[in-house]
């Protein structure tokens, strides 16, 4: 019985030991988590604002049947806006380029020929986002300073190799979906309802009802007391980890707010 009884008593020192483990692994996870995602190379999503302020952005990649419409849209409502285009885009359609940087809106680089980054070369990623960015300082006068990765896809080399050509990877928070080919109210309910201060709303410049939801929304946001502003004016300057930081949803906040 004694041998029953000490056999018991361990197993139960056992069982203790193995829930206090548990009980530390569940306050602890979170925190270790969190430390896991921030450490992760991450472009910029959105930033932390305290005023009303929000960027939209275009990714041209393809069609230009709707640029110009876009311009006057934005110059009606007197928004400028960031416009992510392609190296071959650029190529392709010069005109346009050079009327939205005449526009006022910001003309980036969306990489060369809209390549998966993620399959590429450090190297391979350098000279592919050089080559862009030569093909629009070549029509505008300006060498883009940011960049979207095409698909949105990235990893910790594709990052890396961006930030070590000091321009900035930018990523967006709210997406209107509209290469779906949602409808007008659709893309209009996305974006409205899903809009916080510092936002980078993501849309296509030739998506099939962009230019129609596109007043509404300008105008429901211009009445909430939003204001409009090109990408480069909404983020935080200076380098990551030293002037500002990241936090694991890649929302950019000052350095020691994070």
């Amino acid at each position: 019985m004694r041998a029953i009884f000490l056999r018991r008593r361990t197993l139960g020192r056992i069982a203790c030991a193995l829930a206090a483990c548990a009980m530390f692994w569940v306050v602890q996870a979170p925190a270790a988590v969190t430390a896991s995602a921030t450490s992760r190379q991450l472009p910029i999503y959105c930033v932390q604002s305290d005023y009303r302020r929000l960027s939209i952005s275009f990714d041209a990649a393809w069609g230009n049947e709707d640029t110009e419409e876009l311009i006057e849209i934005l110059g009606r409502y007197n928004v400028k806006a960031t416009f992510f285009v392609v190296g071959d885009w650029v190529e392709k359609y010069p005109e346009s380029v050079k009327a939205l940087h005449d526009a006022g809106h910001e003309v980036m680089n969306h990489s060369d020929s809209h390549a998966h980054y993620n399959s590429l070369s450090a190297q391979e990623i350098i000279e592919d986002v050089t080559a862009c960015n030569e093909k629009i300082q070549a029509v505008t006068g300006v060498c883009p300073t940011l960049i979207r990765c095409p698909y949105g896809e990235y990893d910790d080399h594709v990052i890396a190799a961006i930030r070590s050509m000091g321009m900035e990877p930018i990523q967006w928070d709210v997406d209107s979906l509209d290469w779906k080919d949602l409808s007008a109210g659709e893309i209009t309910r996305r974006v409205t309802e899903k809009v916080e201060p510092g936002s980078i709303v993501l849309f296509h410049n030739a998506a099939l009802h962009t230019p129609e939801a596109l007043p509404a929304i300008l105008e429901t946001l211009l009445a909430e007391g939003y204001e409009f502003v090109p990408i480069s004016q909404l983020i935080l300057p200076g380098e990551c980890g030293e002037d500002y930081l990241l936090d694991h949803t890649g929302r950019q906040c000052p350095a020691g707010e994070g």
